[in-house]
């Protein structure tokens, strides 16, 4: 006998798997750029920023990383914000000056809410580059990198482009499963932007026009939310360039940073993307997140009630069949690119993992304030 409940479920599921097949569908779109421009024919001023707060035991690696790249020096600004660090990241900073480092801090006095967004925007202020590129100071990359970005600027003609990040380094299970996540969130926002909606994208490794930055007002409007630097940016420029932000699907572009080591770190750092989601001004976004917040929510009320009836259990099986399926099916080519099948094994573990985890996040990110870099905001 069909229900309510079953058309509802059926409709859930229906929906969180065309989603999938969606995100395939961009992905697969994605192409390895082939007209590519040798680093030593570039010619854009490129200003790489990076916004510091107690970064002391990262920061150093990632300043040697960001002067090793093979882009022409005389092209390259390397602008670092300290914000307010308490301990010796700032000095180390500054020892670099004689390599062309270039140091500024911020000296507010009154509270914030949006540090990093001021110090990007201070440091953008302060900029003589055409094209900002952010990434963070916690990251590696390979020698190629800034100028694989720069070429695919610089052929294409974006106008904003996001490029792949991923987890390395890990050190027990708990982080493998977070890079195996984070790779889906990823692929989410490349897939996205490779079906022409750009929707999400990570800051640690994101460039765009100086120009286009002040044309849609910079932070102004997000200014108030402590997270957003990089997918409310890139919201309001697709709003007015659609068509013109690109996904980077070249391995030479990947940015590397490590995973979080403990469940509390994580949990807050996921609280922090998430409060981003009520300010998404592609509310059709809006909708299809929260749809997949109610197939997760299914999920956990039937995994529950299937205790006390078995035909419960029977559809909680049936939807993590396709589940998993179709999940496994999206993330085996993003894990292929990130030459991390071997994590795919892992699927079977966090796929009911991941119910919990979305269905915890989707209330608390946006109903409560959490920790960042030692600071409690909203």
């Amino acid at each position: 006998m069909i229900t309510t409940y079953n058309i509802i479920i059926l409709l859930l599921t229906g929906l969180y798997l065309v989603v999938l097949v969606y995100l395939m569908k961009g992905w697969a779109a994605l192409r390895q750029p082939k007209k590519l421009i040798p680093a030593n024919q570039l010619s854009t001023k490129v200003s790489l920023l990076i916004a510091a707060r107690n970064e002391e035991d990262n920061i150093r690696a990632t300043i040697e990383d960001v002067l090793a790249q093979d882009y022409p020096k005389h092209l390259l600004e390397i602008i670092i914000i300290d914000d307010h660090s308490t301990d010796s990241t700032a000095d180390i900073i500054r020892s670099y000056a004689p390599q062309g480092i270039k140091l500024l801090q911020l000296n507010e006095t009154e509270k914030l809410n949006s540090y990093k967004k001021k110090a990007i925007a201070t440091a953008i202020s302060q900029s003589t580059g055409d094209l900002i590129v952010a990434t963070d100071a916690d990251c590696s990359m390979g020698n190629s990198w800034l100028s694989s970005v720069v070429s695919y600027y610089e052929s294409y003609n974006w106008v904003m482009i996001s490029s792949p990040v991923t987890y390395f380094k890990e050190k027990s299970l708990f982080e493998r499963l977070q890079t195996l996540e984070f790779s889906y969130l990823i692929g989410i926002g490349a897939a996205f932007i490779g079906n022409g909606r750009a929707s999400t994208c990570n800051g640690a490794n994101f460039a765009y026009r100086k120009d286009v930055f002040y044309e849609v007002g910079g932070f102004k409007g997000i200014d108030d939310l402590a997270s957003g630097d990089d997918e409310l940016l890139l919201q309001k420029v697709a709003e007015r360039y659609p068509g013109r932000i690109g996904f980077l699907k070249q391995r030479d572009a990947i940015v590397y940073t490590e995973a979080k080591p403990t469940l509390t770190e994580f949990m807050q750092q996921r609280r922090r993307w998430a409060s981003k989601s009520t300010r998404y001004k592609d509310k059709n976004v809006v909708a299809l997140a929260v749809g997949i917040w109610l197939f997760n929510l299914s999920l956990l009320v039937n995994a529950v009630g299937g205790f006390f009836n078995f035909y419960l259990w029977q559809v909680f099986a049936f939807q993590m069949l396709f589940k998993y399926t179709f999940e496994a099916a999206f993330l085996l080519p993003i894990m292929s690119f990130f030459k991390r099948q071997n994590l795919m094994l892992l699927l079977i573990m966090l796929s009911p993992i991941h119910i919990l985890y979305f269905v915890y996040v989707g209330l608390m990110g946006n109903t409560s304030k959490y920790r960042w870099k030692d600071r409690i905001v909203k």
